[in-house]
């Protein structure tokens, strides 16, 4: 095989076999890379290839693909949804004139609005493996993306959470304890959002439904979701469920998704049938997607890729679905992927910034598994680093431990520090509905009220006596 790409180091002359190569040998090392065997083999090899990548045109990303158009779905997606006359305006760059052109004050979010449906995922994948962790960040802050369903999620100067009262046995009471709590402390204007344990239609409905209850009554300007898999979401839809929105999990390669059990015409039936509900109030994104560095090579669909940009790819399969929600669910595969916290808070910060890059509503499940070489300190820096980007929303869970799901994220005190700190609020409609209802304070101070709502006393008043 004749190299493609060379570059010659002093007497040493370093070979790079295809695009693909490149890319993953520029990669920051993480252990998904090296489990895969892709990886640089130094951290010389490593900067020779990220010097390869800077002086690479972006044009070449259209005409080399990384996995053949022939053989996968979301290849022919990302080719023929390109916008040519969105990449006019950087087609004549390298990655490393990119990254410059990016990093430039004169370019803000309008000019990066008007090019991001030129950009493919390749293209910024490749860019921020030469980027450092204060380059992710800025010009991830200078991004604006907006989506809406009964809220308005992404405005400058906000931090959305997904309050996730998840429950090992299902418990209703349990679940509605957990939902109550993330409300008092500000949660839950992303979204109300819970992982059932056990996986079914009927179990599906019974939540959905239990959360809008809450949510009708109380008139809460937020939106639920069950998740399950898509197809359990269709039936929902058909058995007439209060269905806000549709979540799956995908992945960045044909192979990836078929082991998630979809593709996109299941994405595209759960969309349309989603859509037809007319359940938002002040938008119509009804998509929630999750996503994850490790889940192509996991499912052995990675085409001998570097797991970040199989992850970034997977940004185009969830653009053309217009989605009012993404979140990288960043250490929750394990340390054979993300090794410890370093690894884990570059891979956030990628992932965040290749997101909004692509016109994604991005948020981030700031987390760990209790195998990793990661701690909740970890988690405070990347939660600080990703609330300075103006990421759009996070997790908020009961004590920062998912006790169904077996790892560790962000609580809902978590998410107050984030904003008491930076300075952030929640979304504009949800933010009046916590002054209304007393649980926030109307001082301008955006601290929760020192008192329990009025509100809230006689239900739980009810709880107390019949325990």
């Amino acid at each position: 095989m004749t190299a493609q790409y060379r570059y010659q180091l002093g007497t040493k002359t370093y070979q790079f076999y295809s695009l693909k190569e490149v890319m993953a040998k520029a990669s920051p090392l993480r252990s998904g890379d090296q489990l895969a065997g892709v990886c640089a083999q130094s951290a010389e090899e490593r900067v020779v290839a990220q010097m390869v990548l800077a002086n690479l045109p972006l044009k070449v990303f259209l005409n080399e693909a990384l996995v053949p158009y022939e053989h996968d779905e979301i290849t022919r997606l990302i080719i023929d949804s390109h916008d040519a006359n969105a990449f006019s305006d950087i087609a004549h760059l390298t990655v490393g004139d990119f990254r410059n052109w990016l990093l430039q004050e004169s370019t803000t979010y309008v000019e990066l609005t008007r090019v991001s449906r030129g950009i493919t995922p390749e293209m910024a994948a490749a860019v921020s493996k030469i980027m450092r962790n204060q380059d992710l960040i800025l010009v991830a802050k200078k991004c604006q993306v907006i989506s809406a369903f009964r809220n308005t999620i992404g405005l400058a100067g906000r931090l959305s959470t997904r309050l996730q009262p998840n429950h090992p046995t299902d418990d209703m009471n349990g679940i509605a304890a957990s939902i109550f709590d993330g409300l008092m402390y500000g949660n839950g204007d992303a979204v109300i959002g819970i992982n059932p344990a056990t996986d079914n239609v009927t179990q599906a409905i019974k939540l959905m439904k239990l959360m809008d209850d809450v949510i009708q009554h109380y008139e809460i300007p937020t939106q639920s979701c069950v998740l399950t898999h898509v197809t359990n979401t269709i039936e929902c839809i058909e058995k007439g469920a209060p269905v806000d929105l549709v979540f799956q999990s995908i992945g960045g390669t044909e192979a990836t998704n078929q082991g998630f059990g979809v593709n996109i015409n299941v994405l595209s039936e759960a969309y349309e049938a989603a859509l037809s509900l007319k359940r938002g109030t002040v938008g119509d994104n009804v998509m929630y997607f999750e996503t994850g560095q490790g889940s192509a090579l996991s499912a052995n669909g990675h085409h001998d890729m570097d797991q970040q940009t199989c992850e970034v790819r997977t940004y185009a399969l969830a653009r053309h679905f217009k989605p009012l929600l993404v979140n990288t669910v960043v250490g929750f595969i394990g340390p054979e992927y993300l090794f410890n916290g370093k690894q884990i808070i570059r891979a956030g910060l990628e992932d965040h910034f290749c997101g909004k890059l692509l016109g994604l509503p991005m948020g981030c499940d700031i987390c760990y598994t209790n195998h990793a070489y990661a701690d909740q300190n970890d988690m405070d820096n990347l939660l600080t680093l990703l609330g300075v980007a103006e990421c759009s929303f996070i997790m908020g869970i009961p004590g920062s431990d998912d006790i169904m799901l077996n790892y560790q994220t962000t609580s809902f005190h978590d998410a107050l520090y984030a904003r008491q700190v930076l300075g952030l609020k929640p979304a504009p409609e949800f933010e009046t509905w916590l002054k209304e209802m007393q649980i926030a304070s109307n001082s301008g101070n955006e601290l929760l009220s020192d008192t329990l709502s009025p509100h809230f006393q006689t239900p739980l008043g009810l709880i107390q006596e019949a325990k």
